[in-house]
């Protein structure tokens, strides 16, 4: 059995010969690493020299450290994105909700209106600036008594129809 033993160690392979890394090994690449992503030549026989590791081992090390780095980048930023695209979808819901239920205030309001200028006898607001009497004055449709128009006075109308269904 001696005999395979000695001739798989023959066929070790380099890998097979690397040594993992001492707890202060991987200390200081990490503090390597933060200060510099990016290995430069000089920077990887300087770390080899004082760790006392192959080159070889620590570029790998930095190749699979910025592997697990960017996954994590990637990882940090679909939370974040995800994150506010709920909120955006949150907020797009709500403002359809308060966009719904202002439909039905002014339709209601118009309802009103409507009513309103039914029971006063009015013609629709567009048609009042067309109202004239013979001699090229104003109709008494369109000034009132106190000499405000009809016009000035239905946007007032409105907004107190307005303020009167919110309460």
């Amino acid at each position: 059995m001696s005999f395979f033993s000695s001739q798989n160690q023959k066929h070790c392979s380099p890998k097979d010969k690397q040594k993992r890394l001492t707890e202060e090994q991987v200390r200081l690449l990490e503090a390597s690493f933060i200060s510099n992503k990016k290995l430069e030549t000089e920077r990887k026989l300087q770390l080899a020299r004082e760790l006392g590791i192959p080159p070889r081992q620590i570029a790998i090390w930095y190749q699979n450290k910025r592997a697990r780095w960017k996954t994590q980048n990637l990882e940090l930023d679909y939370n974040s994105l995800q994150l506010r695209f709920e909120t955006a979808l949150t907020e797009k819901r709500r403002l359809e909700r308060d966009v719904e239920r202002l439909r039905g205030e002014l339709e209601k309001a118009q309802e009103l209106l409507l009513a309103l200028n039914q029971s006063v006898q009015l013609p629709p607001v567009s048609s009042l600036s067309s109202c004239r009497d013979d001699h090229g004055g104003s109709s008494s449709l369109h000034d009132d008594h106190m000499g405000h128009t009809l016009l000035e006075v239905t946007p007032f109308l409105l907004l107190l129809l307005l303020l009167l269904l919110l309460l």
